[in-house]
Parts: structure tokens; sequence; C-alpha cells
């Protein structure tokens, strides 16, 4: 880390758990620090601003539409030229879906959000971290080769770009759109496809930069926070015992601040443990 305040960003900050990170990042960093709320809301983004001013570090918002296909370039530059770097990005924009959606209608808007949406925030900011900076993508434990069939590992499994990252997502989601998916091996739930999508852009960025990265203290890697209870995972699952999105939101905070584990680089972290890609 350098001399200068520290800047953190978090995407899909409104809510859930994207509020609870820029919750935390306000409490743990200094009252010189900015952490950014980002969301596509403006009347969302004042309330969060209102509610977390005074904790610690100044909290700013900034409208980001992660489906823009150049907002992300926009913002990543903009906040480079205005603070010097963006130390810490907490990329958690997620289009939720529910057991009512028709996948073939959403996946289209789904796929922008969640997969080139994660892409497009990796392009743009991964390159400009500065030492000690960290990019972390909220994914999930679904995100992982075991629940694909084998048949369909090599589509994600040791891609060689971040483009032939969103190809392999685009011909899945045509797939899905076409109908074709059904009929195959592909599995119902959309969460699945698309958060292996997201790991696999996570792993393919790492293995590009890991060795001067870890040289400069940085790390990329993807985080499962479990199971949360939230309003959108209960429509899904009984998350009446789960953690609160505060509570949920300590073990990604600490990956955050704390020493680089070499472990975790380009990896899928759930409370500091990795999950096996295959």
């Amino acid at each position: 880390m350098t001399d200068r305040p520290r800047v953190a960003l978090v995407t899909g900050a409104t809510q859930g758990l994207g509020l609870a990170l820029v919750k935390g990042l306000a409490q743990r960093l200094g009252p010189d620090d900015v952490v950014y709320a980002t969301g596509r809301d403006r009347g969302r983004l004042d309330k969060v601003a209102a509610e977390l001013g005074g904790l610690g570090a100044q909290v700013r918002t900034e409208l980001f539409d992660v489906a823009d296909p150049h907002r992300a370039e926009e913002l990543a530059a903009a906040l480079t030229e205005r603070h010097g770097g963006v130390d810490i990005v907490f990329n958690n924009a997620v289009m939720a879906v529910t057991p009512d959606d028709d996948a073939r209608a959403i996946v289209g808007d789904y796929t922008q959000v969640n997969n080139f949406g994660t892409t497009r925030v990796l392009r743009a900011f991964t390159p400009r971290l500065p030492d000690g900076g960290r990019m972390i993508v909220v994914a999930s434990s679904l995100g992982t080769l075991r629940y694909l069939a084998p048949v369909l590992h090599r589509q994600f499994d040791d891609l060689a770009t971040l483009d032939d990252v969103d190809a392999a997502v685009a011909a899945w989601r045509d797939a899905v759109r076409d109908g074709s998916a059904f009929g195959g091996a592909w599995p119902a739930f959309v969460n699945i496809p698309s958060k292996i999508g997201q790991v696999a852009a996570v792993r393919t960025l790492a293995a590009q930069r890991r060795d001067g990265d870890l040289a400069r203290g940085v790390l990329v890697c993807a985080v499962c926070p479990g199971m949360i209870n939230t309003r959108i995972s209960s429509v899904w699952w009984d998350v009446s015992g789960a953690p609160t999105p505060d509570e949920a939101a300590v073990a990604l905070l600490e990956l955050a601040q704390g020493p680089v584990n070499p472990d975790h680089y380009g990896a899928l972290v759930r409370e500091h443990q990795v999950l096996p890609w295959r």
C-alpha cells in the first residue's frame, strides 16, 4: 500500500452483502480513506451515503451499472486519476432470479450483470491495482466444476483469456435461450454455470498475472460468502438460521485487509479455505 489515503469500491452496494461490505470497510478504514458504494439507483445510493456517514472512512457514491459495456473502464480511469488508484474492489453486483423466472427470458440480462459485468470489472480495475491491492469477486461454492457434468468441464477449464471466458458464457447463454441447454447436460439452475463462469474468469486472469501480483502483495480471488439470510435467498431456501449480511461480510473483509496467502491467489475462497476447482 502507498502512503496516500486508501480507496475501496463495492459494486451492487445498496442492499444485502454489498451494503454490509461498504459498512464494514467504512468502519475499518480511517477518516482520510474513501469507500465508494456503487449501484444503478441514485435514490438508493443517496440513502446509503446518509445512513453510513460518520462511521470512519468517507462513504461516497457512484452510479455504476456493470451491464453497461463502457462504464467500468470509465469509472476505473476516473477514480485512478482522482485518487491515484483503487486499493480494494469487491465485485458483488448480481441479478437475482427466483424459482418463477423463465430462464430463457432472463438469461440475457442475467449474464450481462453476473458474468460480463464481472469480466468488465476485472479488465478495468485489475490492471490499475496499486501495490497491496485486492480484487475480490463475490461468487459461490456452486462455482466449481463438481456441479457441472464432466462432459462440460472443458467449456470453462484452463481458458487462455477473458475473451475465451466470455465466449464460453455466451455459448451457454445462447443454448439456454434456444432451449437446447435443457435437452443436454447443462444444469437447469442458471446460477451454476454463471458462478462457474465467474470463477473461471478469476482463474484465467490470475494465471496471467500471478507472479507479478504476488511480488507486489496484490490478491485476485473469488470468494464464497456462504448462505446468507436475505430476502432473495429466502425464496430458494430456508435461511432462518443463516448469518446476516453483516456477519457474512466479516471473512471477506478480513481477506481484503489481511496479508496475502499465496494459496488464495486465483482461487475460490470460503472462510479462508480454498474450495477445489476440480
